[in-house]
């Protein structure tokens, strides 16, 4: 298997999903619903799931309640699932370890 870190032209699909942390989480909903029209496609624990219309993912904002406002995190789609065994593989081979994390909205992270 390759220890690639790069990913190759086409490896990273789409950005798939950002997660925002606020300090304010109903003045933040009521922002990315009323103003840039997204609509609330789901709730757990102290977050909030969003998308746009007509986007085929399940969402791509996700809100969370936050002491400090600033990035949770951002997920990108790859091309396939060998693809991101071998991602995954160079970002170990270069010493970035992580862990999994199963979230019921979305796939493996």
């Amino acid at each position: 298997m390759s220890t690639e870190i790069a990913p190759r032209f086409g490896d990273v699909a789409h950005l798939g999903h950002v997660e925002l942390r606020t300090p304010k989480p109903e003045e933040s909903l009521a922002f990315f619903t009323r103003v840039v029209g997204l609509h609330e496609t789901a709730r757990a624990g102290e977050s909030v799931y969003l998308r746009a219309w007509g986007d085929y993912e399940r969402h791509t904002l996700k809100l969370t309640a936050h002491a400090t406002s600033g990035l949770g995190h951002v997920g990108q789609r790859v091309r396939d699932a060998a693809t991101l065994r071998r991602l995954v593989a160079g970002l170990e081979a270069a010493g970035i370890h992580g862990s999994w994390v199963e979230d019921s909205a979305h796939g493996p992270a």
